[in-house]
């Protein structure tokens, strides 16, 4: 019995001391031999920092408006609703949704709208969309903007990021890169 016990505590010991001490500085030391030493990828824009890998809040008509977020693009706890889709405050967040994207892209059907639209992401924090959910609202920025469609589609064509070895994944864009893009193409 001593020897189990004394075994035990070895066991915890070395463990506790592998887990809380060598792995947690064995992750610090790989995240500072990666860009920008683990901090994440800020882009700076009108003097404002935002995180690239973040999703970012985007309600004026003249952006791409950005995928929902379950915890209000607060990067500090990512999360889901956890709502079923039959939940009827689920569905009537959706329908909202749909209400005020149609209220601002008035030549849109109901069910052209993409679901990333109109759903968080797992985290809520998801900082991409697809191109159909970028596509869908081209009018209603090149209309704000003075642009032409043909310039939008152009661009979004540009910021376009393909499937990870042309294999895996959707292709899709990131709405904070694609939001900038907009910016910089109207100051010129």
């Amino acid at each position: 019995m001593k020897k189990n016990i004394l075994s035990a505590i070895v066991l915890t010991g070395g463990l506790l001391v592998l887990l809380c001490v060598f792995y947690p500085l064995t992750v610090w030391a790989i995240a500072q031999l990666s860009p920008n030493q683990g901090k994440g990828f800020v882009i700076e824009h009108n003097g404002k920092m935002h995180y690239h890998n973040s999703g970012q809040s985007f309600t004026q008509d003249r952006y791409f408006w950005s995928r929902p977020s379950a915890v209000d693009y607060n990067a500090a706890g990512s999360g889901a609703s956890n709502k079923a889709a039959t939940n009827p405050a689920y569905l009537k967040e959706v329908e909202q949704r749909i209400t005020d994207f149609i209220a601002k892209n008035p030549t849109i059907k109901k069910e052209d709208i993409p679901v990333d639209l109109l759903t968080a992401s797992g985290s809520g924090l998801d900082p991409h969309f697809s191109v159909q959910a970028a596509k869908i609202q081209v009018d209603r920025v090149a209309s704000a903007r003075g642009l032409s469609t043909r310039t939008i589609h152009q661009l979004i064509d540009e910021k376009t990021e393909k499937p990870l070895f042309g294999l895996f994944g959707p292709q899709k864009i990131n709405v904070l890169e694609l939001n900038i893009a907009l910016d910089q193409l109207t100051k010129r």
